[in-house]
């Protein structure tokens, strides 16, 4: 199927009969003509057969034919500027996605050895960046944002929707480059923050993953519970950490997880808490978040466009050169 871009650009090829109808003619010795820059130069033209000009005769018959010839150069020209289009079949766009805002704790307690793959213990923080890490690449239409937090929060990565940029920064992350203690509730806040944007919350989603409480920040943990309860973003909270007091203490430092403030807020915003007490537990959780039902919006149907514009200058171009060409051999 074929379309025009510009359609309307095809009142253009009035232009020219306008121009030919209100200019005066020339009054001469072989009658009237289009009053034109070049007309020295055409009453040079002599007509010669097999030429450009062997139809009818006399310089009125040559500069209606002229007139004929740049029409056709003019038309060209036109259907050039409407952007003429080959039209493939509609194709649906998948239109289920979410925002969905990562905000993962890096303080330096995440540095404890309580995880395992497989019979290699690793410590929490690579445990996340690999489950992380593994949700991203699923979440193909989603757009995701990212951020760390321990005594103060950033934002490592705005919403998006390259899934490289964000993996990419998921597994050069360090325990430490945001501080040592847990500001939970500032890092809720910027979510919520960078969330607002947008009418439609069923969107938008948080996944807040600690293995502390909070203990620093500006903004303390009842304070983040009214701001996601007025918000109304949906906050699944993660709590992290070998629930075997004596492994914990065997391999990293022992720090309590707020879990009760954890499950209010997860509660206020109709989210879920969840308690990951190993590399499976966590992968786990990521899967059942995974299985949410993406907010559906309208469907959008989109068409594969291929420009064929330059096939009509193309031959206007060599219609140009053809009637240069001749125009030189007749003068």
């Amino acid at each position: 199927m074929t379309q025009f871009a510009y359609p309307l650009m095809f009142a253009l090829l009035l232009l020219p009969f306008a121009f030919r109808r209100l200019l005066p003619p020339l009054k001469g010795l072989h009658g009237d003509a289009l009053r034109i820059p070049f007309i020295g130069d055409l009453e040079k033209i002599s007509i010669k057969s097999g030429s450009l000009w062997t139809l009818g005769t006399g310089s009125g018959g040559n500069l209606s034919r002229l007139f004929w010839t740049l029409y056709i150069v003019w038309f060209l020209l036109v259907c050039a500027a409407a952007r003429p289009q080959l039209l493939g079949e509609p194709v649906r766009l998948d239109s289920e996605s979410r925002d969905i805002m990562l905000v993962l704790d890096i303080s330096t307690s995440m540095l404890a050895r309580d995880f395992a793959i497989g019979s290699q213990r690793i410590d929490r923080l690579t445990a996340v960046k690999k489950t992380a890490s593994d949700f991203v690449k699923k979440r193909a239409n989603d757009r995701i944002g990212l951020i760390l937090f321990g005594t103060r929060a950033y934002l490592q990565a705005p919403l998006t929707y390259d899934k490289n940029a964000v993996d990419e920064t998921l597994w050069s992350m360090q325990a430490g480059m945001a501080g040592d203690s847990t500001s939970i509730g500032d890092a809720l806040g910027l979510a919520l923050k960078n969330l607002q944007n947008g009418k439609d919350l069923q969107n938008k989603i948080i996944i807040l993953l600690t293995d502390g409480e909070n203990n620093d920040g500006s903004i303390s943990l009842a304070q983040a519970l009214k701001l996601a309860t007025n918000e109304g973003i949906k906050t699944y909270t993660i709590g992290v950490g070998s629930q075997n007091l004596f492994l914990s203490s065997l391999f990293g430092q022992v720090r309590g997880i707020d879990e009760q403030g954890l499950d209010a807020i997860a509660k206020a915003t109709k989210g879920r808490y969840f308690r990951a007490g190993s590399t499976q537990a966590l992968q786990q959780i990521y899967n059942v978040i995974d299985a949410l039902e993406p907010a559906r919006s309208e469907d959008r149907f989109v068409r594969e466009t291929k420009e064929l514009y330059y096939i009509p200058l193309l031959a206007a171009v060599l219609a140009a050169l053809a009637l240069a060409y001749a125009l030189r051999r007749a003068g």
